[in-house]
């Protein structure tokens, strides 16, 4: 059976890139994180705290083709090698949804978007929280968040075959039993 690339999509605080790495973690999948992807590029630690606004520092448009193009290479090298893989990022526009379906077709992979989301409410308590926690590798901030969410294009060209929404409110043990009953994944 073909591999599958699991991009794990949506705006900061959304709880993609928590339910990402559980997700991985649970069906051993190797994981690729947009945030610590894009550190490694500039030579910082993950959690070093970059300050930057939206489109500023590590987070100009240049410096993010560069992150989402090494996420994409992760992704042609694991499926390559007959392994399914999870990358998490933003993926807030159509062109680099398309990026990631042409190099599952290239790579002769399946592939399924899942787009992670929680209300403004849960948004703000989860970016409060994250504000406090020294490790977390997210710059994220309600601002930052508010002008994402501006500027996030809907997935609307994604064909419902390979897109799955979920609203990760829930405890990570139940959206990670919720993907893998929809993925038809062993238990």
């Amino acid at each position: 059976m073909p591999p599958r690339l699991y991009v794990f999509m949506g705006l900061i605080a959304s709880g993609k890139s928590t339910l990402a790495q559980a997700f991985a973690k649970e069906f051993s999948f190797p994981y690729y994180n947009s945030d610590v992807v894009r550190k490694e590029l500039a030579g910082k630690s993950p959690s070093s705290r970059q300050g930057a606004g939206l489109n500023q520092g590590i987070y100009t448009p240049e410096f993010s083709r560069l992150t989402y193009e090494a996420l994409l290479d992760h992704a042609s090298r694991e499926l390559a090698s007959m392994r399914s893989v999870v990358l998490d990022g933003s993926y807030q526009s159509r062109s680099e949804r398309q990026r990631i379906i042409d190099c599952a077709t290239r790579c002769k992979a399946f592939f399924s978007f899942i787009l992670c989301q929680c209300d403004d409410d849960e948004t703000r308590r989860r970016l409060e929280k994250r504000s406090l926690d020294p490790n977390a590798v997210s710059d994220g901030t309600w601002q930052i968040y508010q002008r994402q969410r501006e500027s996030f294009h809907y997935p609307d060209e994604i064909d419902p075959l390979n897109f799955y929404l979920i609203d990760t409110a829930k405890p990570i043990p139940e959206l990670t039993e919720e993907l893998r009953r929809h993925f038809s994944l062993p238990q």
